[in-house]
């Protein structure tokens, strides 16, 4: 069962989650906040496995609780869920270290996914957001390109998919192969890269 605190001033947002989130089988609400002071609070006292954390909110926002969370449990999983995609959110949320970014017009599918992918130690981001890191890392030449051999073929286009940002569903319907197997390729993709996580492995992808 994967705890999770949601976060979010609006009551509507979290009741929204809350129910989604409970119609699932694997994933238990622990716990909301409608602010990151309480959010820091519920945090060091549920220890659940994915905070879910809103952004803009009253006093205490987002980044600063996400950066307080992980100063107290550096293990903790901080999932961004929000409405602004640009720049000035994503960068300081990621150097805050939340381990995924999410934006909320994303599918039900999506988040469910995301928050089961945090849990797990996987990096989750909406497909275009990962699209932007990936082309700002390439035009800042982040990253040094290094050859890899024994890549399967479909290995190759498992990782060119990522490369575009494609969640493993969507990766799977393009393939015409199951949900797990491209889990099972992005597994062995990490390893044979050396990429602790998906953004490092759409990165690689990038600048081969």
């Amino acid at each position: 069962m994967i705890r999770v605190l949601l976060v979010d001033d609006q009551h509507l947002i979290r009741a929204g989650l809350r129910m989604l989130c409970e119609a699932q089988p694997d994933i238990e609400v622990v716990g909301e906040a409608d602010n990151g002071r309480d959010a820091v609070t519920l945090a060091a006292r549920l220890v659940p496995d994915v905070v879910v954390m809103d952004l803009r909110m009253p006093g205490v926002d987002g980044i600063t609780a996400t950066t307080r969370i992980l100063a107290e449990r550096p293990a903790a999983r901080v999932l961004v869920l929000t409405t602004f995609g640009d720049d000035d959110h994503l960068y300081p949320a990621l150097t805050a270290g939340a381990c995924g970014f999410l934006l909320k017009d994303a599918p039900p599918t999506e988040l469910l996914d995301g928050i089961r992918r945090a849990a797990t130690g996987d990096s989750p981001f909406s497909p275009e957001v990962l699209q932007r890191l990936v082309q700002r890392a390439v035009h800042s030449r982040v990253g040094t390109p290094r050859p890899v051999h024994g890549l399967t073929a479909r290995e190759q286009d498992v990782l060119a998919l990522v490369a575009e940002g494609l969640t493993n569903a969507e990766i799977a319907e393009r393939l015409h192969i199951g949900v797990t197997t491209v889990k099972t390729h992005i597994t062995s993709l990490m390893t044979k890269t050396d990429s602790p996580n998906r953004v490092r492995l759409a990165l690689f992808a990038s600048s081969r």
